[in-house]
């Protein structure tokens, strides 16, 4: 089931304008396409993502050391640092398929290159859904020959929706802000349910704009998105294959270059961010069976190490995650994950929160009726839990979910 969202003014109340519905195709000189391939049963299933112009880009992939196919085609093209397409299918993550499926990676690339009149090295390819089993390539190819005819300034939200796999809806953002009287806007879209853990979560994330940016300063730009979004989220733990996470500037409002140090580029950065923190949190309120959205967020630490560790170790607590999921008030779940966590922390100075209440105070322990406000908080669908360490001034928050049966059911049925 899906979270309902909450509203990102209240995330980033001094952040840049949102674009009611926007998307991937928010900025100028963007299109994208869907197309039914006969991957999955009655939908979409294909999708394109293209510039009319040409682009600079960056891109981070999965860490995991069993990288998909399309991973370890992209990663070269990426490094040059010129793409202005990307190519997406569902149904088959074309992952631990050997040299047969790299293979396919580039032919897919290839045709729908040919199909869109760009140069093969400008087209990057994904592919996301079942591992070790190998693409339906005809069915494929006829898709990359046929979504460059369909591209559309409107085909944003149709992509976003091609592109789910255990999703239960689309996921979009953007926003623009204005710099020497012109309006640059950064749009995305991403796909993510099940797999989420930080290194990208396990997700495949395309962020466009139209603001002249050179390649290196996007990639710092997309490195600080991704450490303060994607990298701050789990569903259940586990990292995937395909993780990728690409962002596109073309330049097509034109103006001034945009770098570090620069005007302008604070905005930029921010609304990047912003941006892509939007997309993340959306999928951990999606995220297979979920029923709630928590927040963890560790203060006091001794190091900004310790905060991230402190958080993770709740975050991902299979423990803490099933209380959440019956409303038990079990602080306790907090407090152990806290003192596995490998963080500098000590018992009779750390205190834990659930959102106003005081459940643990360095010692004292909470009442009966701030059990019972604890109890109310945890059957809440979206709350926070705060730990103070009382060991320096480092912090971090990590965004989870709870586990469920449902969970359970959607993974003890993946592939048949």
């Amino acid at each position: 089931m899906n979270i309902p969202e909450q509203d990102d003014k209240t995330i980033f109340p001094e952040g840049p304008s949102w674009v009611a519905g926007g998307g991937a195709t928010s900025a100028k000189g963007w299109r994208a396409a869907a197309f039914a391939a006969g991957l999955k049963a009655g939908r979409d299933d294909m999708a394109l993502l293209f510039s009319d112009l040409p682009c600079e880009c960056a891109a981070l992939f999965t860490s995991n050391r069993m990288p998909a196919a399309p991973v370890q085609y992209d990663r070269p093209i990426a490094a040059k640092g010129k793409c202005r397409a990307v190519i997406v299918n569902v149904g088959c993550a074309n992952a631990c398929t050997g040299p047969t499926g790299l293979a396919d990676a580039a032919e897919t690339g290839r045709v729908a290159a040919e199909a869109a009149g760009i140069p093969a090295g400008e087209m990057l390819v994904c592919s996301t859904g079942t591992i070790g089993r190998r693409l339906a390539l005809a069915r494929v190819l006829a898709g990359a020959r046929a979504l460059p005819s369909l591209l559309d300034r409107e085909g944003g939200a149709r992509a976003a929706r091609a592109i789910m796999t255990t999703d239960t809806v689309p996921k979009q953002a953007a926003a623009e802000f204005e710099l020497r009287g012109r309006k640059y806007t950064v749009g995305g879209m991403c796909k993510g349910s099940g797999m989420i853990c930080p290194n990208l979560a396990t997700t495949l994330i395309f962020v466009t704009t139209d603001a002249p940016v050179g390649r290196a300063a996007l990639r710092l730009a997309l490195k600080a998105a991704a450490a303060r979004s994607f990298n701050r989220i789990t569903v259940d733990g586990d990292q995937s294959t395909n993780d990728t996470m690409v962002l596109f500037a073309n330049g097509a409002a034109g103006g001034r270059e945009l770098a570090p140090g620069a005007p302008g580029w604070k905005r930029f950065e921010e609304t990047v961010c912003a941006v892509a923190l939007s997309l993340a949190r959306q999928i951990v309120r999606d995220g297979e069976g979920a029923s709630k959205f928590v927040t963890v967020a560790v203060e006091g630490a001794a190091t900004a190490a310790d905060a991230l560790a402190g958080c993770r170790a709740v975050a991902n607590s299979p423990l803490f995650k099933a209380a959440c999921y019956g409303g038990d008030p079990n602080w306790g779940r907090v407090i152990c994950a806290i003192g596995n966590s490998g963080a500098k922390c000590a018992e009779l100075s750390t205190r834990i929160w659930f959102d106003d209440v005081c459940v643990f105070d360095r010692g004292r322990i909470a009442s009966d009726a701030e059990n019972a406000r604890l109890a109310e908080i945890m059957h809440r669908r979206a709350f926070e839990v705060r730990i103070d360490l009382g060991m320096g001034k480092c912090a971090d928050a990590v965004y989870t979910s709870d586990l469920t049966h449902e969970y359970v059911n959607i993974n003890a049925d993946y592939t048949t």
